[in-house]
């Protein structure tokens, strides 16, 4: 008697996140909000339980409590189906004695999760990328392929590769090699696509003839284990994938959507304005049931515009917009307060946790101000992270080429201003 299989999900979300502070000052890239009601974790979790994955895991180290704490209420799988996500932390043990060293390592510490009859294959996958992919699709590559491992890959340009790890496949789609960040120009001639091998991918543009790695992987779980147990290597990009290219057979499974890595503050704020570009976004969380982004339930109520002028603006629920405030090509989270005769531009507002009764349009006159933006305010190229207070009067002005600064309750990364979550600006304050 067959044993039946069924594949799993390992999300990796244990990375300390330096690129993307101070937004991972108090919470790991995984928690991360974005699309103005969502976090990251949402996007690999999402696209599992719309592959027909059930069984998935999210391996955690750094700052993990309000990952765990959102995992925990948006994703109550049944029993009945033996579906479930769990978080696995890093841990010290009898065998562990040090905290999570790398991808491959991480997974290495948690063996004993997937390596067990029944489960197969297995995918590897990061938790702070922004796209959408069915994985049966991949897994029917890996399959048809009769491959050991399978990597997904994306087609990019000349420009783009030197800061990637690019394959080479042959006309059947199997990896021969992979280069990380390659940069001299014969390196890069050698590691082009051959147009016809890049058809025979699904590939259809010329100007991108590279192949980079997405970081995403799909074992078969028996080899999975056995590079693990054997093996010292800590990373699978850096590791145990260029060494498997040997003795293994890797397959490539082409994808040619959307996909953005969102582990810098240039790539989080990129990815955040683009959801306001018209007539047609690069990235929609709204479709249709088989493609939406699943999160966390919420009871808000709908956002209220008092004479607000909005333009190309994504707006979150429970917002509340004061009598004379405009707001252009720009992105407002969950509760967002933005007060009278202020202006938005260009800014990511990821609103708050709660609203304490400060929906009103005036700030105290004495103490803090309240969550949300001033009367009065002028908001640039900035990003304000979740539960920001800005006082009356405040300029935040961000520029493209300003350099890089820590200040008081604030600073600037990639020529964006960042007040960080819970962060107070006092009125009259320009920056």
């Amino acid at each position: 008697m067959i044993t039946p299989t069924h594949p799993m999900a390992i999300i990796l979300g244990g990375g300390r996140g330096s690129r993307l502070y101070p937004l991972t000052k108090d919470r790991c890239k995984p928690a991360v909000p974005i699309g103005g009601k969502y976090r990251l974790i949402d996007i690999p979790i999402s696209n599992c339980l719309h592959s027909g994955i059930r069984r998935i895991y999210v391996l955690t180290q750094f700052l993990s409590a309000s990952l765990h704490r959102h995992i925990a209420r948006a994703y109550r799988l049944d029993d009945i189906s033996g579906g479930f996500v769990d978080i696995l932390a890093a841990e010290q043990g009898e065998t562990n004695l040090d905290w999570y060293q790398g991808t491959a390592d991480a997974v290495r510490k948690q063996i004993g999760c997937f390596d067990r009859p029944g489960i197969d294959p297995v995918l590897i996958l990061s938790g702070d990328h922004l796209y959408k992919m069915d994985y049966r699709q991949m897994i029917a590559t890996h399959n048809a392929r009769r491959a050991d491992i399978t990597i997904g890959v994306i087609p990019t340009d000349r420009e783009s590769a030197p800061s990637l790890g690019i394959l080479q496949v042959d006309t059947e789609g199997m990896i021969s090699r992979f280069e990380e960040k390659p940069s001299e120009p014969s390196l890069l001639d050698d590691l082009t696509t051959p147009e016809a091998t890049l058809k025979r991918l699904g590939g259809h543009d010329p100007e991108r003839p590279f192949l980079a790695s997405m970081g995403i992987y799909c074992f078969r779980r028996e080899l999975l284990s056995e590079l693990l147990r054997s093996g010292t290597g800590i990373d699978f990009g850096h590791d145990l994938i260029p060494a498997a290219l040997h003795d293994h057979r890797v397959a490539a499974h082409y994808f040619d959507g959307y996909c953005e890595d969102v582990g810098t503050i240039d790539a989080y704020y990129r990815s955040q304005l683009m959801l306001s570009e018209a007539p047609h976004p690069a990235f929609l969380f709204h479709g249709s049931n088989d493609t939406r982004i699943y999160s966390r339930g919420r009871y808000l109520p709908a956002s209220r515009c008092m004479g607000a002028t909005l333009d190309h603006t994504t707006l979150a629920d429970g917002c509340v917009l004061h009598d004379g405030c405009t707001i252009r090509h720009s992105l407002l989270g969950l509760r967002s307060i933005v007060r009278p005769g202020s202006t938005i531009e260009d800014s990511i507002i990821n609103g708050g946790d709660y609203y304490a009764d400060q929906t009103s349009a005036d700030n105290p006159a004495d103490g803090p101000p309240h969550i949300g933006i001033g009367r009065d305010c002028t908001i640039v190229r900035a990003i304000l992270d979740k539960n920001a207070r800005i006082g009356d009067g405040v300029t935040l002005r961000g520029a493209e080429g300003r350099p890089d600064e820590d200040g008081d309750n604030y600073c600037v990364r990639d020529g964006i201003v960042i007040v960080p979550k819970n962060g107070i600006i006092e009125a009259g304050r320009t920056i």
